[in-house]
């Protein structure tokens, strides 16, 4: 009886849907902080490998592909990487940008610029999209808290996880996150690739009854 149960318990877990892997948006500036850095978001790669973002797009609360403008500077995410994308033309304020928060070394900045695709401070969005025109990911929020971004954790299913989502004002107030501070704002940037990835249902579920039969075992 025991070698069925745990026949089962293999066969059931070659039927859970493989872990999400991707493009996750996992923080979003929408109200500026003290010194007047721009709207950014953060994007991860939570897959196992090197993502292309040639030909990227982004648009805010909208989700509209017509309406999206390119997402510039930077070319490929790694595996596990975290990157920000400034609103800025051109790029002109990358450095700067850099320079308030502190360096930020070994994180890629890119760019995007067009009209409509700030981010309200009374709410908004943001999605991104791949060089097909497909909505790879895309997180909405609501009225800001002057000088703090919001912060998203992903499950394994990729769906959001809601004990890792919130407004972050302070450097690692949420889950493993490691950030940076500049010397005059509030706020947390660069999760450098720690973005949080909790086990889905079915996952847990395999989890629990591994345990409860270790357990009747050891009864």
């Amino acid at each position: 009886m025991r070698y069925s149960l745990l026949s089962a318990l293999v066969v059931t877990s070659v039927i859970v849907p493989a872990a999400h892997a991707g493009i996750v948006i996992t923080e979003v500036m929408s109200s500026s902080g003290t010194g007047g850095t721009p709207d950014w978001f953060e994007v991860t790669n939570d897959g196992s490998s090197a993502v292309s973002l040639t030909g990227w797009k982004m648009d805010d609360g909208s989700f509209n592909i017509a309406a999206a403008v390119a997402l510039s500077g930077i070319t490929s995410l790694g595996a596990g990487e975290s990157a920000i994308f400034i609103e800025s033309t051109a790029g002109a304020g990358v450095a700067s940008f850099r320079t308030f928060w502190g360096g930020l070394t070994n994180v890629q900045v890119g760019y995007y610029s067009g009209g409509g695709v700030g981010f309200s401070s009374g709410g908004d969005g943001v999605g991104v999209f791949n060089n097909l025109n497909a909505l790879v990911n895309k997180v909405s929020f609501g009225a800001a808290t002057g000088g703090s971004s919001f912060f998203w954790g992903w499950d394994s299913m990729g769906a959001i996880d809601p004990n890792y989502s919130g407004v972050v004002s302070t450097v690692g107030t949420i889950g493993t996150q490691v950030g940076f501070v500049s010397a005059d704002a509030l706020g947390n940037i660069g999760s450098l690739g720690t973005a949080i990835l909790v086990p889905g249902p079915g996952v847990a579920a395999i989890a629990a009854l591994a345990l409860a039969i270790r357990t009747r075992r050891r009864a």
